[in-house]
C-alpha cells in the first residue's frame, strides 16, 4: 500500500519536472515572461560557466531576452532528474543539452549550429503558486563551438 507522504513526493517530484520542461519551453518559445511562472521573484541565477551573466532573475530575465534574439533557433532539453524534496524545500540537478542556431553569413540558407551541455542545480521551494525555482547555477561542462569563436 502507498502512502500519502510517498503519494506527495511523487507528485512534487512530477511538478518539479514539469516546473523544469516549462523552463525550456519559455526559453526555446522566446516566451519570457513565462520564466514567472518558474522563478521566483527574488531568485539568484549564474550562467557565468557557459559565458554568461549572475544575478537577480529581473535582470537575468532581461538579458536572456537580449542575447537570445540572435538564436532563431534554440532546443533545450533536461534529463536525468536527481530531484531530493524536504517538506517545502528540494534541490534539482538534471543534465541539460542546448543545440542553438544563428543564420549563416548574408546570402546563404540555414543554420550554424552549436551544442552546449552540462547540469542545473537548482533550489526551489514550494509557493502558493507552485515550485519555483529560487536559485539556478548553470554548470557547463562541453560545448561544440562558441558564436563569434569561429
Amino acid at each position: 500500500m502507498v502512502e500519502s507522504n510517498q503519494i506527495q513526493e511523487i507528485s512534487d517530484r512530477l511538478e518539479i519536472e514539469d516546473l523544469l520542461v516549462r523552463y525550456c519551453t519559455a526559453i526555446d518559445t522566446k516566451k519570457f515572461d513565462d520564466l514567472n511562472s518558474v522563478f521566483t521573484p527574488d531568485a539568484h541565477i549564474d550562467y557565468t560557466s557557459a559565458g554568461g551573466v549572475k544575478g537577480a532573475f529581473p535582470e537575468v530575465k532581461q538579458w536572456l531576452s537580449e542575447v537570445l534574439a540572435m538564436f532563431p533557433m534554440t532546443q533545450h532539453s533536461v534529463t536525468n532528474f536527481a530531484i531530493k524534496v524536504e517538506g517545502d524545500r528540494a534541490t534539482s540537478r538534471c543534465s541539460f543539452y542546448n543545440p542553438m542556431g544563428v543564420p549563416l553569413s548574408e546570402g546563404e540558407e540555414g543554420l550554424k549550429l552549436y551544442f552546449f551541455g552540462g547540469y542545473y542545480n537548482d533550489t526551489l521551494i514550494r509557493t502558493g503558486d507552485g515550485w519555483r525555482i529560487s536559485q539556478r547555477i548553470e554548470e557547463s561542462i562541453w560545448n561544440d563551438g562558441r558564436p563569434g569563436q569561429d
